[in-house]
């Protein structure tokens, strides 16, 4: 499907953490106890978020909304350190349609058209970044990871509107799905570096994206 919308990664340190196939990569740089870590869609797989929670004995704010992930993290052993809101991200605050995927076995619901499903699809609740971070005091946030099946294009427009600034925005984007297409995807990073980000990293399958705010990008 071509790789010409992508920019070329700066050269900066950073770190992997996580499993092999829900992994990210961060910068470390300034990353500690204290830092404020928000982690929007978590399935079944929560290695990256209590990896950082034990390296740095910080606390990571882990949102999802689905009914099988929110069970899943209730029979875990987590830590306090994670913090489950049973809530996803969204452009805009109340609820939202979320189709169910077409193989059982998986446990990824998305925002985006499939009539595959449409006939299950459940409505769960979901709030603004703004609204989720005033609820929880949070004045800034150090890393925004979002793996939220196609929702991420509005709500990055809408991050880009209110002036809200993640030190580090870690995306997977969903250019794969019929109904986004690269196109899409193009746009996002364009908007994303014009508001002040820098991309350092880029996954092997060119989905998951790591940006930071360019002050924070340290040569």
């Amino acid at each position: 499907m071509g790789r010409d919308f992508l920019v070329k990664p700066v050269a900066r340190p950073k770190e992997r953490f996580g499993s092999d196939s829900c992994g990210w990569y961060i910068m470390t740089t300034d990353i500690g106890r204290d830092s404020i870590i928000y982690s929007f869609g978590i399935g079944e797989d929560a290695s990256f978020d209590t990896a950082l929670a034990e390296r740095f004995g910080l606390t990571v704010h882990a949102f999802d909304p689905t009914p099988r992930s929110i069970e899943w993290i209730k029979q875990q052993a987590f830590s306090d350190r994670f913090v489950l809101h049973e809530c996803g991200l969204s452009s805009f605050d109340g609820t939202a349609s979320f189709n169910p995927p077409e193989n059982p076995d998986h446990v990824s619901h998305t925002l985006l058209n499939r009539p595959s499903t449409s006939d299950r699809a459940i409505s769960v609740p979901v709030k603004k970044l703004a609204t989720i971070m005033k609820e929880l005091g949070h004045a800034r946030i150090d890393v925004m990871k979002m793996d939220i099946e196609g929702a991420e294009y509005d709500v990055l427009e809408d991050i880009s509107k209110c002036g809200i600034r993640p030190r580090q925005i870690l995306v997977e984007f969903h250019h794969r799905f019929p109904d986004v297409g690269i196109t899409k995807t193009k746009e996002a990073i364009r908007m994303i570096r014009s508001i002040g980000y820098q991309l350092f990293h880029v996954s092997d399958n060119h989905e998951e994206f790591g940006f930071a705010l360019k002050k924070d990008v340290k040569p």
